[in-house]
């Protein structure tokens, strides 16, 4: 034990046999105490050892942190403000990675429940299920970070209780490639949602936090992606205050959230992470925040690096900068400690600084109960508590609430029994990457849509063609009857070399012939990159799309042309492709480089030939059915966080068209000509200009990213076993036309709030199978600012059918220059029975019945006030079905500010 518990701090290290002896020396150390603890029982009172103070559970959390700060070296305090933060063996502190992911269930450690992607829960419109799916995330963290890690106490990456979610971030601009992470456009629905979740991860118990929640990305930050390290943004008081502030206030104040974290985007010139406005002025002293504040990752770099803000001179200068504002945790590189450091022996910064961000960061870790006793701490949560069946349930309830009917032509929808046979097409009708979205888990038992529609309708009555891919036409593996080792062909295959690395510098580790260029990084080879060389002849004459399939970059030639760089790409697999033309029976040069970075396995090179054989097989089969389900959009692959996608209509994860990709719409073309109805099921993260979809389309549905077990209420759906309400949380538009510049943070025109013109389906609009009507809105005809207001309405279902309606109470402020249009200010989904009337009310407070000034000033403001409450908003563009509902008007005689 002496060598161990000499040593200052460990980092987190990849050797199995150190961290099996990290945890083994641990667990001695715990049950020695533990028995020493059991026999002071025994002990008269003034023979019992003294309890230190940080281990005392009769003090207060912050109490306990602030005696074991003090107890801390300064060598061993500056490693803890990073987020992989190292052991501190004579304290009895674990390692611990505050690094976790969590927007729509656990995002690693294999198996975990996934929920539906964060703008499709928001889709629901419903606050109390959003808690509950909280609250099954945090238990499902609980039940991996406890049972399956056997690590109490601390944890490695992604498997700590600290969870960098919800992102509240304001999806203001649809080709954000992040927008698919929150909760839409709109602040107060983003407000409740986010308020919502926080409270589902972090729990009730009255002692110990389930885990701790972080609201991100603080703030104004909403793309585009290839400049976040380094634009400044410039909002005015009034949209700062209106609509990017709103929901980090409310899951402070009402979710009490613990941790909040700070962007990389600059505000009026000061970066996020170091902006005393955001940071201080705003977060802890109006807003009283007393958690910990971490930077994203690599934010404090942005500080002072050149290429990115280049807000200060030095490293130490942005340490200095950061710790100044109120930042209390750095997500950065180890050398980060090296910089804090020296800031502090050059005077930038204090020791009463460092001290009192650990005092932040150590109390979240003892409200997790990271040092107490493990039978203390949620002793109820085990390994089973994972992924369970009931779990999984409630992830198909939220999928079934988070469709959105756009379209029903002639009420086509739910399918009669006229309806025999199906044909299922498109590139994401068995795509288990079109249910998880981005930042997601692993679901065990994934159901894709094909897989849904075979279980509800039978495996005969479906007859499935993918038709196209999800921006080429489908590709195959080459076959190896076109691929040469020599010019002439005589030998079929390629030349493979293996390198150690990607630079290719030093000689191949291996010389082979390979068919297809296929490789099983895992099984067959021990290296990092791989070139193939040789010849292919083309079997047809016209225009091919090539790729590779891998996790890793690659690029392929063909005569010593490039025909697709995919390089420079993370850990996400990458699908571009490159177009070239052959001429059939020619044989030209080929060569295909590629690096592993994941575990694809079984990788190879793909291909589609100009024949396009999927799409007549697409056709084919839509010829042969009653009618037609395409399942088509997009995929994280291409829309996302920075990441290359060299693609036409994609740029850095972001998106340059709100077109369904050209492949896409080219194969739905053909399926209308067939004259068979056509029910087209959109997969995606942000809203789709699928105009010819609404002209042409039977029934149009958005389904979003609908998470593992997304395919069951899709086929639910269309089978009419329930009917769908959900609503977007986004505006659709018709184009990119109707929208000002991307990096344009202005709210003018933008969302529903401030949009002028016409667009194709508005926020909050919705269809449903059943039908409502609203009776008289009840309300105070006048408000002197105190107490609050009560709206009612009572609403009948007078379908026929049982059915979910989503109830929206709309403010407008008409009088007063520069307000929104209307905004949300109350929601309500709730469940009536056919031939039932429900009476739905809201309360008002003086904040959701306030408006914002050119200065950012927050008042209740004397005039009238428009109320509408309704199925959505009450006006909608010519074609689209108007929204059932009514309107009233509340005068406002006292005027207040509010904080």
């Amino acid at each position: 034990m002496g060598k161990f518990t000499q040593l200052k701090h460990f980092p987190r290290m990849k050797n199995l046999r150190v961290k099996k002896y990290l945890g083994t020396s641990c667990a001695l150390i715990s049950a020695m105490l533990f028995s020493a603890f059991a026999s002071a029982q025994l002990m008269p009172d003034q023979l019992k050892p003294k309890v230190l103070p940080y281990k005392d559970t009769s003090l207060s959390f912050e109490e306990r942190a602030k005696d074991l700060v003090s107890r801390m070296t300064l060598e061993e305090k500056t490693p803890q403000l990073i987020n992989d933060a190292p052991a501190i063996p004579r304290l009895g502190v674990r390692e611990y990675n505050w690094w976790n992911e969590g927007l729509h269930g656990v995002a690693a450690l294999g198996d975990a429940t996934v929920f539906p992607q964060s703008v499709g829960m928001a889709a629901a419109f419903n606050e109390p299920l959003m808690q509950k799916i909280g609250d099954v995330v945090s238990t499902e963290f609980r039940a991996k970070h406890f049972s399956k890690l056997h690590r109490f106490g601390g944890s490695d990456w992604f498997a700590g209780l600290t969870v960098w979610a919800p992102n509240i971030n304001i999806f203001r601009d649809p080709r954000w490639g992040r927008g698919q992470e929150t909760y839409g456009e709109d602040p107060y629905l983003t407000s409740r949602l986010g308020v919502a979740y926080v409270k589902g991860l972090q729990g009730d118990d009255p002692h110990y936090l389930k885990t701790v929640a972080t609201p991100k990305h603080y703030a104004v930050h909403s793309g585009p992606e290839a400049g976040r390290h380094r634009d400044n943004v410039n909002p005015s008081a009034k949209d700062l205050e209106e609509t990017y502030l709103p929901a980090f206030r409310a899951t402070v104040v009402e979710g009490k959230a613990e941790s909040v974290m700070c962007a990389y985007n600059a505000i009026n010139g000061v970066p996020a992470c170091a902006n005393t406005m955001l940071l201080k002025e705003n977060l802890r002293d109006k807003w009283g925040f007393k958690g910990f504040v971490v930077s994203d990752c690599a934010a404090v770099f942005d500080i002072y690096f050149k290429g990115s803000h280049g807000f200060t001179a030095t490293p130490e200068e942005g340490i200095k900068a950061a710790f100044d504002s109120g930042m209390d945790l750095i997500c950065g590189e180890a050398n980060e400690v090296d910089n804090i450091n020296n800031a502090l022996k050059k005077g930038l910064v204090t020791e009463a600084q460092i001290d009192t961000a650990l005092v932040r960061l150590f109390t979240a870790r003892m409200r997790l109960g990271q040092f107490d006793q493990r039978t203390q701490v949620f002793p109820k949560i085990t390994a089973n508590d994972n992924d369970t069946e009931a779990h999984r349930q409630l992830a198909r309830t939220i999928a079934s609430e988070s469709l959105v009917l756009l379209k029903n032509k002639d009420s086509f929808l739910p399918f009669k029994s006229s309806i025999k046979k199906l044909a299922v097409v498109g590139p994401n009708a068995d795509s288990v990457a079109a249910l998880e979205g981005n930042y997601n888990g692993s679901p065990s038992n994934p159901v894709t849509v094909l897989k849904g529609m075979r279980a509800r309708f039978g495996e005969n009555n479906i007859q499935y063609a993918q038709g196209t891919g999800l921006v080429d036409p489908v590709q195959s593996a080459v076959p190896n009857n076109v691929l040469c080792v020599d010019e002439k062909c005589k030998k079929s295959g390629l030349n493979a070399e293996y390198y150690a690395d990607k630079s290719y510098k030093d000689k191949p580790l291996v010389k082979r012939i390979d068919e297809n260029a296929t490789v099983s990084w895992r099984n067959e080879v021990a290296s990092g990159a791989v070139r193939w060389t040789g010849f292919v002849k083309a079997p047809e004459t016209g225009t091919y799309s090539m790729r590779y399939l891998a996790d890793g970059g690659y690029r392929i030639w063909v005569n010593d042309k490039i025909v697709i760089d995919a390089w420079n790409v993370d850990w996400r697999p990458v699908i571009a492709s490159g177009n070239v033309d052959l001429v059939a029976g020619q044989t030209y040069r080929l060569k295909i480089e590629a690096f592993q970075r994941g575990e694809q396995g079984n990788e190879k090179l793909m291909w589609s030939v100009p024949s396009n054989p999927g799409a007549q097989a697409a056709v084919s089969a839509a010829k042969d059915a009653d009618a037609v389900v395409f399942v088509g959009g997009i995929t994280a692959q291409v829309e996302g966080e920075e990441m290359p996608v060299p693609m036409p209509g994609f740029t850095g994860g972001d998106r340059t068209d709100l077109n369904l990709p050209a492949a896409q719409r080219e194969l739905l073309k053909k399926l209308y000509a067939t004259g068979k109805p056509v029910v087209v099921v959109l997969m995606n993260g942000s809203a789709l200009a699928v105009n010819e979809e609404d002209a042409s389309a039977t029934a149009l549905v958005e389904a979003w990213y609908p998470g593992g077990q997304g395919g069951e209420a899709v086929a639910s759906m269309l089978a009419g076993d329930f009917s769908p309400a959900g609503r977007l949380p986004v505006t659709f538009y018709k184009s990119l036309d109707q929208l000002p510049k991307f990096n344009d943070y202005s709210m003018d025109n933008r969302t529903y709030r401030f949009h002028t013109n016409d667009v194709l389906y508005p926020f909050g609009y919705g269809l449903s199978y059943s039908k409502f009507s609203y009776g008289e809105i009840k309300s105070p005809k006048q408000w002197d600012s105190n107490g609050a207001v009560t709206v009612s309405v009572d609403v009948t279902n007078v379908g026929n059918l049982d059915a979910d309606e989503v109830v929206q109470l709309y403010a407008s402020r008409k009088d007063i220059q520069g307000s929104p249009i209307r905004t949300l200010v109350g929601f309500q989904r709730v469940h009536i029975a056919k031939g039932k009337t429900q009476k739905v009310s809201f309360q008002l407070d003086d904040r959701r019945l306030s408006t914002v000034d050119a200065k950012g000033q927050r008042a209740v403001v004397p005039g009238t006030v428009n109320l509408w409450v309704g199925g959505g908003q009450p006006a909608q563009r010519a074609g689209l079905e108007p929204a059932a509902g009514g309107e009233t008007s509340l005068i406002i005689k006292k005027g207040k500010t509010v904080l």
